[in-house]
């Protein structure tokens, strides 16, 4: 076998494994944000029917109360939404 086919065979194989490998570490990866999916599923799942049951005690008399409760929640994340992005603009001008 010359030496010219030897390195061609050598680089193949290098290529193969190669590919391998990165298959390999991509099955990883998609696991991982497979399980992080299921699990972000199933937080929303239990919100989901945490807002109906809320959205289902509703009436006519509480509705204010709920609604000023909703107010403020949305508030709170207005106040942390600006306040990540002012520490966001104080890190990159650092």
């Amino acid at each position: 076998m010359s030496k010219t086919s030897a390195r061609w065979l050598l680089i193949l194989g290098l290529v193969i494994v190669g590919f391998g490998i990165g298959i390999y570490l991509q099955d990883l990866k998609h696991q991982e944000s497979t399980k992080a999916a299921w699990k972000a599923n199933r937080f929303n799942v239990a919100r989901f029917n945490k807002i109906m049951r809320y959205a289902g005690d509703m009436n006519d008399q509480n509705w204010a109360s709920m609604r000023d409760s909703i107010g403020g929640q949305l508030d709170s994340l207005m106040i942390l939404r600006f306040r990540k992005e002012v520490d966001s603009i104080k890190k990159t001008k650092k």
